[in-house]
This record gives C-alpha cells, structure tokens and sequence, in this order.
C-alpha cells in the first residue's frame, strides 16, 4: 500500500504539476510524505538525510513541534486577515525580527517571499532615491519576479530582462578571480576598485541601490574576502547609495549567525529575509527597513502591497521560529557544527579526493567545487554532477547542486553523528564517480 502511494504521488506529479527551472519531460523526483528534523523519508518508510535543506531554507529542520504548534495554534484562532488591520501575530514577528537586527532599524515590511522582498527593497530604494540603476553582481540569485530576475547575474535572466535600470559587475570570488588576485586581500582590494569605476562609469547620481548578497549563496557559497562587504558600505556612503543586503538564504541561522552580515564588519540600509525565519512552514518574507529609509514614507505614500502582507499563520511561524532558535541554540549550534564538524570533514575528504577543487563555507552554508583537473580549475560537467546527485540519493542522503557545485546546507539543528552519517556518503558517491573519471 505504501508502495503504491509513492507510485501514485510520482503519477499525478507528472501528470499535472508544471516544475520550476525545469525541462518537463523526464523528470523523476524523489517523493517526499514526512519529516522530522534532518530526515526526510517517502511512503515506504525509506529514509534521506536532507542535507539541501529543500531549497536550502529549513533552518529549524522538518516538523519542529513548537512552529507546527504555532501555526495550528493561530489558525484556530485567526486564519487569515487583510494587511490593512493592526494583528497581534504581526506585530510580534515584526518585533522579533528586529530584535535580531541591528541599531537603526524599527520597521518590517512583510512579502510573500524572498523575491518580492527583493523587488519591495528596490521599490523603497528607487524612491527614497530619486534614482533608477541597480548595481549587482553576476554572481548572485535574487528571485524569480521582474526585477529580482534582472537583478539576478546568472543565466536565469537572460529570457527574462524585462525591467529596466540593472546593471552587473564582478564580484570577489579569489577561487577563480577576475581580478588576477594571489591573496584574498588583493581580492578585496581589486573587487572594490572594479565596482568603484563601474559606480563612476555609470555616473553616481543615477544609481538607487547597490544589491548584495551578504553570501552569495546558490551562487556557491562565496564568503566576502578580507574588508570588502565594509569596503562595499563606504562606497554607498561615499556616492550617497542605498546598500541592500540580501539575507534571503544566509540569514538566521545559516551562517552561525542571525544575519550573515553581522561577521563582516557591515549595516546596510534595507535587509531582505524570507527562508529561514520560519523555515518556509509557511510562504513569508520581508524587508527590514532603516530608519531614514522608513521615514521617507512617514508622509508619502509607499505605492506597494500585498494580500498576504504579515499573513498571521506565517507571522505565528516567524515568532514560534525565532524563540525555539534562542532557547534550543540552534544557531549557536550551526556555527559550532560547521566550525567542528563539517568544515573539518570537508576538507579532509578534498584531501583524498581529486573530483574536490574547492571547499568554502561557515556555518551549515559550505559548497565543494568539482573539477576536473585541479591545475588548470576545469569545472565538472552537468554528467558528472548528474552521476553524483544519483549517487548520493541511491545511498539515503537529499543532494543540493548547482553548476560544477554540491552544496552542503543541512538544517542548522543537524548533530554531529549526522554530519558523519553525510560525510561517510560524499565518500563512497565521490569514489563511485571517481573510478570512471581517473
């Protein structure tokens, strides 16, 4: 019976659902019917270590009692209210949301997603500014509405420009630098230099916002080297332009830390969030939004909004969310376990194996780069990074991947038995493909 309803599921998915980046011929996906913490296991009972965190996005693992609480909790109460009413639920995601922000900042504008926060922040940025051009890496993923898309550097969107005012520049990434840089700081140092020209070749005062992610993270986990998130805040200072973070996969939690930013010496202006806050137990995001920013709207209609805006089931999560996180340490153990388990295994299995270029990471954010040859740096192909994926799933453990990359973004409350569980798997699926490479 079990079987059967595996087989029913994989049915009616391709007969009816439309999936997202995706050819739709074809496709064989992994049937999902429960989860608990790091685990995830189908009808018949067969268990996955999820370390993809699905969309690299439940932070607080799967079915955490307290959030699933909440959220039965509220809708017993409340399921749902227009964002043109004052709610209890609301206001208290928004004050725990700021708790965890910096100085300066007092307001939360709440979106259905991390996209839309993207495209809100741009929104604010753009009137606060008077100004239209927005400045982002091609390194980066931004979400998939009209202006995140163009914001997004990577080939997404190329069949998509269709908002105005985007313009790209190269961001720091010493492993394959653009920039002929030998050290991290020289990386730094020459990344600034190129975005400072850009900002003057386009002429600052049509610029509104520099977009960032505080960690490029579909991208492949690139950390920011040595002074250059600071480096990247003085000169929005110096050209008078809107600093946006984008915290949507690096926040809470991911990093070790509330906000990724907060280990590099860095306050943007708006902060954009979605994902972890509430491990995505219900669609929400958000902008947080500085105080000189939010004034600008004190007296001036912001022109944007959202059904869904504070929706108090997602509000209800977000609460339950940040207080298992304090009391339960979750993020303190993120950074723990990268710091003692994952960074350490990482890199011993890069010692033993060709396939590993690269391993970089912080917390349960942590990308190992596949090449073929570690001379010359010449990425895996979509072959090989295909053989792996079949191999880690085949062996009980939930891949992410992306381009030459497998990234490694288990749920921040994953132990270190689990991470050894994973570590011993990466090995036997990295010494299957090998045998066929060397």
């Amino acid at each position: 019976m079990t079987e059967d309803l595996d087989a029913l599921a994989k049915d009616l998915d391709r007969e009816h659902v439309f999936h997202s980046w995706s050819a739709q011929a074809g496709l064989d996906l992994p049937v999902i019917a429960g989860g608990s913490g790091t685990v995830v296991w189908d009808h018949a009972g067969r268990r996955m270590l999820d370390f993809s965190s699905q969309l690299v996005n439940v932070n607080i693992g799967h079915q955490h009692p307290a959030v699933v609480a909440a959220i039965r909790a509220q809708a017993e109460e409340l399921a749902t209210i227009g964002p043109a009413t004052a709610n209890l639920a609301r206001g208290r995601a928004a004050q725990r949301i700021l708790g965890k922000a910096p100085d300066g900042f007092a307001k939360v504008f709440f979106t259905n997603g991390g996209a839309d926060a993207i495209e809100n922040a741009i929104r604010m940025a753009r009137l606060h500014t008077g100004r239209d051009t927005v400045l982002s890496t091609y390194r980066s993923y931004h979400g998939n509405t009209g202006a995140a898309i163009v914001a997004t550097g990577d080939w997404r969107r190329m069949p998509n420009q269709f908002a105005r005012g985007h313009v790209h520049f190269f961001g720091p990434y010493p492993y394959r630098s653009e920039f002929w840089a030998t050290t991290p700081e020289e990386e730094s140092e020459r990344a600034l230099h190129h975005l400072e020209r850009v900002i003057q070749s386009e002429g600052p005062s049509t610029i509104a916002a520099l977009l960032l992610e505080s960690i490029p993270g579909t991208a492949g986990i690139l950390l920011p080297p040595p002074g250059y998130l600071a480096g990247v805040r003085a000169l929005a200072d110096k050209y008078d332009i809107v600093l946006i973070l984008d915290e949507v996969m690096a926040g809470f939690g991911r990093s070790g830390r509330w906000f990724a930013f907060q280990g590099y010496d860095v306050v943007p202006d708006l902060i954009t969030f979605a994902k972890g806050v509430n491990s995505g137990y219900v669609p929400v995001g958000g902008v947080i939004i500085s105080d000189a920013i939010s004034a600008t709207f004190d007296d001036r209609v912001f022109p944007g909004g959202l059904t869904y805006s504070g929706h108090p089931l997602a509000a209800a999560s977000i609460v339950a969310s940040i207080d298992a996180m304090e009391s339960e340490g979750i993020v303190d153990n993120a950074r723990r376990v990268g710091d003692d388990a994952i960074g350490p295994g990482l890199r011993d299995l890069a010692e033993r194996h060709p396939l590993i270029g690269e391993v970089r990471g912080e917390g349960v954010f942590w990308a190992l780069e596949l090449v073929s040859d570690r001379e010359t740096r010449e990425p895996v192909g979509a072959d090989v990074i295909g053989r792996l994926k079949k191999e880690l799933t085949s062996r009980g453990l939930l891949p992410f991947a992306a381009d030459n990359r497998i990234h490694v973004v288990p749920p921040c409350v994953v132990t270190d038995g689990e991470v050894q569980e994973a570590i011993a798997i990466y090995d036997e699926a990295l010494t299957s493909v090998e045998e066929d490479l060397f």
